[in-house]
């Protein structure tokens, strides 16, 4: 555990990186603008069912970027559902096409919104890693991203099914996911074999990050505990359903797919 966040960035880096990432937004906002005027403008269908192809892969692009946008404010945030935003936006820009099955499993984990950005860069980085590097030899590809507390430390696990080199050369993406472990105070594990290859990012929590996942298992136990017969026999049927936020969070890009905000869905695991 550490005592406060060991990864702070300076306020005029802050103000760089929102400008920067003001800037991406606007040209992505640009691009599919001129895609879809173009798509208006053509006579052929076939051509505009492209262009519109084009038009949500944009839209799909322009999600990853919104997830993995620097926070603007210091707070506690699920680190849980900010990387299930960001694997489902992964996976409509990139994945789906390849077909590769993305698999995510997660507890509610309530973290420092500054480290859980870092948290999700190096999911994307890891992600970005796999596709690049897997070979899947015919199987279908799949990639599983595990989020859990352990301890006093949070740990990530991204794995593949696909054959990799048992030595992983440190390409610049790589060396970047390695400074990221290094600011949250962790480290970073890798495994390779001919039947996948996973990384394990281990961490510590925060004084603050600690104290706020105790009080998230204690409400997940209090939850989970069964009604007093009275009690249940006066409440609805309903009410003896307990369904826990940790089932809830192993989703995957398919068993999403019945989710009003989320047509494409995911699979669940």
């Amino acid at each position: 555990m550490i005592n406060g966040s060991s990864c702070s960035i300076g306020s005029d880096t802050k103000l760089l990186l929102r400008e920067v990432d003001h800037r991406v937004s606007n040209e992505i906002a640009s691009a599919i603008n001129l895609v879809a005027v173009a798509a208006v403008r053509a006579e052929s269908s076939d051509v505009k069912s492209a262009l519109g192809d084009v038009v949500e892969l944009l839209h799909n692009h322009a999600d990853v970027h919104s997830a993995l946008r620097i926070p603007d404010r210091d707070q506690l945030v699920d680190a849980a559902e900010n990387l299930r935003k960001l694997v489902l936006a992964i996976s409509r820009s990139r994945l789906q096409r390849m077909k590769i099955n993305l698999v995510f499993a997660a507890n509610t984990l309530p973290i420092e919104a500054d480290r859980c950005w870092r948290l999700r860069l190096v999911v994307n980085e890891l992600i970005t890693n796999a596709v690049r590097h897997a070979h899947f030899g015919g199987r279908q590809g799949e990639i599983k991203i595990e989020l859990a507390r352990a301890g006093s430390f949070v740990k990530c696990k991204v794995s593949d099914n696909g054959a990799s080199a048992a030595k992983v050369r440190p390409m610049r993406g790589l060396r970047i996911v390695g400074e990221l472990a290094k600011s949250l105070g962790g480290r970073l594990g890798h495994s390779a074999a001919t039947t996948g290859a996973s990384f394990a990012l281990v961490f510590p929590f925060t004084e603050r990050e600690l104290q706020a996942n105790k009080a998230a298992a204690e409400r997940r136990s209090r939850q989970a505990r069964p009604l007093r017969p009275q009690a249940a026999a006066a409440a609805p049927e309903k009410a003896l359903q307990f369904v826990s936020r940790e089932d809830f969070m192993a989703e995957t890009v398919q068993g999403l797919a019945k989710r009003p905000d989320d047509p494409q869905g995911m699979r669940a695991a």
